[in-house]
């Protein structure tokens, strides 16, 4: 009831970075251990979804450089993601291929990713917040999406961050292999230059047409198989989402 209370109280604050607010309140009614989690890669071209899981101390030393990890510069996400990993209490990160996201759909595979992160974390979390959705097979009376948490919570913005910078340090590594999607630069996101490239060297045979204006059977007879080292991926033109 207390967290509840909260929660309307600070839909009202204005904040340009985040905080400590979500975690001081759980932190006040004993709960030590408090899982921030986010994904990235959901609404990407090309490559995984991946999740992270961290768990902060109250004396975690980059609280005030911290950020949603969409505004921050490559650089700083980078050095962040040191630190965050150094000093975190524990930390978790979750790959789903996407072989996987074909086979089950970007949801079911979301939640197999979140599920995993937390899974593999070495000390459990007694409460979790996570950013806009609630994780299935998890009490929802132990966890609290926030829409545009990796704004609001730290522990959110930090995983978001760690996350980001492993999944795109893995496109990063495709790109030599992969050049004509340009992976280095776009990270398997929808930008107008992959969109070009997926039109000029094709679509795959598991491209979700409903998901393609105007797609037509004959774009399915101009299929690029794509076999990564750890996981087979198809090039999959769907519309891209913000990351």
């Amino acid at each position: 009831m207390a967290l509840k209370h909260f929660s309307l109280k600070m839909k009202k604050t204005q904040r340009t970075k985040p905080t400590f607010e979500y975690e001081s309140a759980l932190w006040a009614q004993g709960m030590q251990h408090i899982a921030g989690i986010d994904e990235v890669g959901r609404g990407c071209f090309a490559g995984p979804v991946v999740t992270a899981a961290v768990i902060l101390s109250k004396d975690f030393s980059a609280c005030g450089e911290v950020n949603d990890s969409k505004v921050l510069t490559a650089k700083k996400r980078k050095e962040l993601s040191e630190i965050i990993t150094k000093e975190a209490v524990a930390y978790a990160i979750a790959e789903i291929s996407v072989e996987i996201i074909n086979n089950v759909g970007i949801g079911k595979a979301t939640q197999k990713a979140f599920q995993k992160a937390i899974k593999d974390l070495t000390i459990q979390p007694q409460f979790i917040l996570i950013d806009a959705f609630y994780i299935e097979n998890v009490d929802r009376k132990k966890q609290k999406p926030i829409v545009h948490g990796d704004g609001i919570s730290i522990s959110i913005a930090a995983a978001s961050i760690i996350a980001k910078v492993y999944r795109d340090e893995l496109m990063q590594q495709l790109h030599p292999q992969y050049k004509v999607y340009d992976f280095f630069t776009n990270k398997g996101y929808g930008t107008q230059k992959h969109r070009d490239a997926i039109g000029k060297y094709g679509l795959c045979l598991r491209f979700k047409k409903t998901c393609v204006p105007g797609a037509d059977d004959r774009h399915q007879h101009r299929n690029v198989f794509i076999e990564l080292s750890s996981f087979k991926m198809h090039v999959s033109f769907i519309p891209a989402f913000k990351q």
